[in-house]
């Protein structure tokens, strides 16, 4: 098993713990908010059981990019994950749309809910679950440098502020404030609004193939290479923890092909061991004097 399989294998691990909290979680609020006749509780507990979708979703982009290259797929499948990270992106919009929808409901329709110690212990309950769930994606997001598990964990973020918003509707309720609930569920669509633009921002980077490493960094590294006498026309691509690098190394002219290939095996080592996401690497060797002979004229 290699590196890139091993890595997916703990995603798909993580994101199988998460769906079961999602789903405990869902049950939870559906039940609570059935109880009490609270419409805002069961729709939270429907919002929480659409993250269990998301976490399938997850599955199925973690499972898709953790194939290795093929001759339809040369470069591999690892922007399905980028993909899929933007799918759950999108699902943010859907979320914070219904939410919007649902507040003006209810500024238009007042919902005075039968509030207990039950529910609103069910509701601290799950945001607490929640925190965990986004500390334990974060952790493990960063550690695998993992686009799905870092957009589930920011997802998972904007379940603690509707569960908040729930939470305070009830006690404002409580104490009379009915439309202080609405009101702070239109705060909260704007906030996982924010959320998801940031994730769209980041994962269009990978789609598009935006430069993963400034040009300048490589190229003083390589120049440095005993043997390469300059380095043009660097480019890179990908993810930081998985990008192809392509660049142009000036040598001696007298340097026979035997010398070239070692050093071209050489560079190529060396650019792993500084850039550990370093996967792709192309590099095309020139001739030091026909270089300079093109800068002249």
């Amino acid at each position: 098993m290699n590196d890139t399989t091993a890595n997916y294998k703990k995603i798909r691990r993580v994101l199988w713990s998460v769906m079961f909290l999602n789903l405990s979680v869902a049950v939870l609020k559906i039940a609570a908010g059935h109880l009490i006749s609270s419409s805002s509780m069961v729709a939270d507990g429907f919002h929480s059981l659409s993250d269990a979708s998301n976490n399938v979703i997850g599955l199925i982009g973690a499972a898709i990019a953790s194939k290795p290259a093929d001759a339809t797929h040369p470069y591999g499948h690892g922007k399905f994950e980028a993909f899929t990270a933007t799918a759950l992106a999108l699902m943010l919009f859907f979320v914070s749309l219904n939410i919007i929808k649902g507040a003006f409901e209810r500024f238009l329709h007042h919902q005075i809910p039968e509030i207990n110690t039950l529910s609103l212990l069910v509701m601290i309950i799950t945001i607490l679950v929640n925190l965990a769930v986004i500390f334990y994606e974060s952790r493990e997001g960063k550690k695998l440098h993992s686009q799905i598990l870092l957009t589930d964990a920011a997802h998972t973020k904007s379940d603690v502020y509707v569960s908040l918003s729930v939470l305070l509707g009830l006690l404002a309720v409580k104490t009379g404030y009915t439309l202080a609930d609405p009101l702070i569920s239109l705060i909260i669509a704007l906030l996982i609004l924010k959320t998801g633009a940031e994730i769209i921002r980041e994962t269009s980077k990978v789609l598009c193939d935006a430069a993963v490493i400034e040009p300048e960094e490589i190229i003083s590294f390589i120049k440095g290479i005993n043997g390469v006498k300059d380095c043009h026309g660097v480019r890179t691509r990908g993810r930081e923890d998985d990008f192809s690098v392509d660049l142009h190394i000036l040598v001696n002219p007298s340097m026979t092909v035997q010398e070239s290939h070692r050093l071209h095996h050489l560079i190529e080592e060396e650019l792993r061991q500084k850039f550990k996401g370093a996967n792709q690497i192309l590099i095309h060797i020139e001739p030091y004097s026909d270089f300079i002979e093109r800068k002249t004229h």
